[in-house]
């Protein structure tokens, strides 16, 4: 393809115009680097001005219309569904294949158009690691599932994590982190408002779980570390991300930035003890536990999308035995 007459046609911007061009992640390395590159150095020395395109649409994309926002409410709808309809199925043993293949078929079922990404099916110890998609073992009779998993409908996506018990009964220790997950992750959600932004509320929230494990007794009272360094090792991710026609939306705009209405963010908290972390105490060892829902933020109150997928211990154990 000839691109020569490409610089002929943006020579004659006038002193002073802006040039929007991702000259620093060029898509087409001929195009950039034979052409378009030597131009913006020549308009960079005049008084033109080049800014990267991708920022300013991903400012576009980040404060979502009253369509997209109702685009969002239906992809979390038929996601908290789909999860819903997934737990209810779940036997002992069940395998994470099935839960993977229940899962897609429920939100193509409502209408979905596609699984927004290759869903998380882990069980019991392999929970505790955070990418993991083969989906494909034996989940046995006393352990939890951790279920990350959402849809895309009409170009939006949803993004919600569930963890359960496939058994139907959480244990003693299961039951404690995860509602120690649970009020962590609950009182993010209150903080999901105008002036707040995602970094504070990554900073509550590690300091909400440090004081939770501390409570359960995976930490110790008089923690001689860095209290932020040391609640890391159980939680290695941050509490949340931007949402929308991408599962990681907009992922140039800083966390640091103050949420606004018209925003989608995630929130997600969790707890993870590898079987081989010494330094735990044995109960807990092997559990991995994430919540995860859908906000809108809005003027007033924060809006949950994904409500409608059960949470709360007594409804989860609810749902899982009314077969």
């Amino acid at each position: 393809m000839n691109f020569a007459h490409l610089p002929l046609s943006v020579s004659h911007l006038d002193e002073g115009c802006t040039l929007w061009y991702d000259n620093e992640s060029p898509v087409h390395s001929v195009l950039h680097s034979d052409y378009l590159q030597p131009f913006v150095d020549i308009k960079t020395k005049s008084k033109n001005v080049v800014k990267p395109v991708r920022v300013l649409v991903q400012y576009l994309r980040h404060i979502k219309s009253d369509t997209e926002i109702e685009l969002m409410k239906m992809a979390a709808k038929i996601t908290s569904e789909a999860m819903s309809s997934t737990m209810f199925s779940t036997t002992s043993p069940v395998n994470e294949s099935y839960l993977y293949a229940k899962f897609d078929f429920e939100c193509r079922a409502r209408g979905a158009d596609l699984l927004a990404y290759p869903p998380v099916v882990a069980g019991g110890n392999r929970s505790n690691i955070l990418h993991y998609v083969k989906n494909n073992q034996l989940v046995q009779d006393g352990e939890l599932v951790l279920f990350d998993g959402g849809c895309e409908y009409s170009g939006y996506v949803s993004d919600v994590t569930r963890t359960w018990p496939v058994n139907g009964r959480f244990t003693t220790p299961q039951s404690e982190l995860y509602q120690a997950t649970l009020d962590v992750h609950k009182s993010c959600l209150s903080l999901c408002t105008p002036g707040i932004s995602l970094e504070n509320i990554y900073a509550f929230m590690l300091n909400h779980l440090g004081q939770k494990l501390k409570d359960v007794g995976v930490l110790q009272e008089k923690c001689k570390d860095d209290i932020y360094k040391t609640v890391r090792r159980y939680c290695p991710h941050h509490v949340g991300h931007y949402l929308g026609m991408d599962v990681h939306d907009t992922p140039d705009i800083s966390r640091s930035i103050a949420l606004q209405p018209g925003m989608v963010v995630t929130i997600e908290p969790g707890i993870y003890i590898p079987e081989n972390d010494t330094s735990a105490p044995p109960r807990f060892r092997g559990i991995g536990i994430r919540i995860e829902d859908d906000v809108l933020i809005t003027d007033e109150e924060p809006v949950i999308l994904s409500a409608d997928c059960p949470k709360e211990l007594p409804e989860v154990e609810k749902i899982l035995n009314c077969h």
